[in-house]
């Protein structure tokens, strides 16, 4: 599937410039052992208090001495010392942001300096990786106002985590697209990206340092602090208005509808493309497209500047979004969506997402979003390998159907599936089934895949050749990789041993895979894995880490009017 980056043993703990030292995690893969020449040198002609303030809030990160040697040269002659934790992040995050401009402007020039040279999915690579610039810029920016505004709320906490998790997601997405290539372009850009990630690595580690308003809890404690209160079964994040939105009926009569598609004619556009680039940029208000029944064979984009885009169909295979591309055709695995979501807040119900390139065609996405505070509703993606590309930051799924084979749900978002069908389908001779493939790059990173009251079975082209393929929950795509189930009926489609190596004994120490109260005749643990990060979660604290309310703070923005959700458990 994607890039398995080689995984190389890094050397002992980096040996500070003061006597004390601090443990760190030693970290297994290339992209967190390559490190700058400024990582590894020590800060010059620092003053002494100003190292001792630097080292001291650099303790806990992963890439130590790039942080010294980064905060010496950002705060000379011994002002480190009287800034807060969160004028040094800011600091280190506008410095970061000026490596990323950099890398852009690199990027644009090896596209104007080899041009025809460049075969097409090198050229679709660097495409991607100037949106994922753009992305990371903009989310970068977002961090810095909420850290200048001294906001210290555990909501601000967790909402400085996404947009670091994501930042560093973004390099490493850039850097995939490169996986079929020849490797030349790749080696001139990836010494800054590693570089941006380590920078934001060590933002995240001191972000823990910065002191919350609110009295520290056992909630604050959890694996999965991220996604939010629920209420009535729904995340918070979605408004009131929203909710009616998502309930109400597909009559233009019954909602506040802005555009309407219709390939009959009848609408305002017969193109769903054509609706979005008339939809308005950077909206604080909700806007409605009404997708009416039919079936629509484009490739579909929502940028990052647009925003609260809602999309509402006539009904899961009644309003259906279709295309093929897919790697072996020469697209990128990010470019292949048929459907591709930035923009924050952005709802989609009653519809189909579809990616027809067939199992011999290799990576092929039906959707993939990056869009903050997502929400998708009675929705089905259908694809094999690599169908559902959470790709990033916050996103729920609720009574949703997913189709696939390979790692047919991915991605490095903080992601939860509610009430879900999940469908291994037949897939090419020789080939297994596997549900998920988390991409959880850092250890502080607050990503991972939520898998609550779902039905994990096989679709009916698998059913009379069970018997001939395996099939599991899920493998370690990345070093950190971090994907439970909970509730879940799971039949006997699925392997007795549950989860799949990715290679030999890669991140099998530092994966988090966990299965909680779970049902059906492929439940059974006895017979599981015997990792060192695989648990059978047995005590309902831990389980309720990993419900949308604590995962992704669903009740700030998906109140209960709309969309059913349930914030804890069932």
């Amino acid at each position: 599937m994607r890039i398995l980056l080689s995984i190389l043993a890094v050397s002992s703990l980096l040996l500070l410039l003061l006597s004390s030292t601090t443990n760190k995690p030693i970290i297994t893969k290339k992209i967190h052992s390559v490190v700058s020449k400024s990582s590894t040198s020590s800060p010059l002609h620092v003053h002494d208090e100003n190292l001792q303030a630097a080292h001291s809030n650099c303790e806990g990160t992963l890439y130590p001495q790039l942080c010294i040697s980064t905060l010496a040269s950002l705060f000379p002659g011994g002002s480190l010392k009287r800034k807060s934790i969160a004028e040094l992040i800011s600091g280190i995050i506008s410095h970061t942001v000026a490596n990323v401009k950099i890398s852009a402007s690199n990027c644009t020039g090896i596209k104007k300096k080899f041009g025809s040279e460049l075969d097409t999915r090198e050229s679709q690579a660097l495409d991607d990786c100037l949106e994922l610039f753009e992305d990371t810029v903009l989310d970068l920016g977002e961090a810095l106002s909420d850290l200048q505004s001294r906001n210290t709320s555990a909501k601000r906490y967790h909402h400085l985590q996404t947009l670091f998790s994501a930042s560093m997601t973004n390099q490493f997405t850039c850097l995939d697209g490169f996986f079929y290539s020849k490797g030349k372009i790749r080696k001139q850009i990836e010494k800054r990206l590693y570089r941006i990630s380590q920078l934001v690595s060590n933002s995240l580690a001191m972000l823990q340092k910065i002191p919350k308003e609110k009295k520290k809890t056992p909630e604050d404690e959890q694996v999965f602090p991220e996604y939010g209160e629920m209420v009535d079964g729904f995340p918070k994040w979605v408004t009131r208005k929203d909710r009616r939105l998502l309930q109400a009926s597909t009559n233009a009569t019954a909602m506040s509808i802005d555009l309407v598609v219709a390939k009959d004619g009848s609408g305002n556009f017969t193109t769903i493309n054509e609706a979005v680039a008339a939809a308005p940029k950077s909206s604080a208000k909700r806007f409605v497209i009404y997708i009416k029944e039919g079936g629509y064979f484009e490739n579909v984009e929502v940028v990052k500047k647009k925003t609260m885009l809602m999309f509402i169909g006539d009904g899961i295979g009644k309003t259906v979004v279709k295309a093929h591309r897919n790697v072996v055709d020469g697209w990128t695995t990010f470019r292949s969506a048929t459907v591709a979501v930035m923009g924050k807040g952005f709802i989609a119900r009653d519809m189909t997402f579809e990616n027809s390139a067939g199992p011999s065609k290799h990576q092929a996405v039906a959707l993939r979003s990056g869009a903050d505070l997502s929400a998708f509703y009675r929705c089905s993606f259908v694809g094999y390998q690599d169908t559902l590309y959470a790709h990033s930051l916050r996103q729920f799924y609720k009574e949703c159907d997913i189709y696939g084979t390979v790692d047919f749900v991915f991605g490095n978002a903080a992601v939860v599936l509610q009430d879900c069908n999940l469908y291994a389908r037949k897939p090419n001779p020789n080939q297994k089934n596997i549900f998920t493939a988390q991409g959880r790059e850092d250890p502080n990173q607050n990503t991972g895949i939520s898998i609550l009251n779902c039905k994990v079975t096989a679709a009916a082209d698998l059913i009379p050749f069970k018997s001939e393929f395996k099939t599991y929950l899920g493998r370690p795509w990345k070093q950190y990789s971090r994907t439970v189930y909970l509730r879940s009926l799971i039949d006997d489609v699925v392997d007795p041993q549950g989860w799949l190596e990715w290679d030999g004994d890669f991140a099998l120490s530092t994966l988090y895979y966990g299965e909680y109260m779970n049902r059906g005749s492929g439940a059974n643990t006895i017979n599981r894995v015997n990792w060192p990060g695989y648990r059978v979660i047995n005590s309902s604290s831990e389980a309720n880490q990993f419900t949308a309310e604590s995962f992704i703070q669903v009740s700030d923005w998906l109140p209960s009017d709309n969309i059913p959700f349930y914030s804890g458990l069932n």
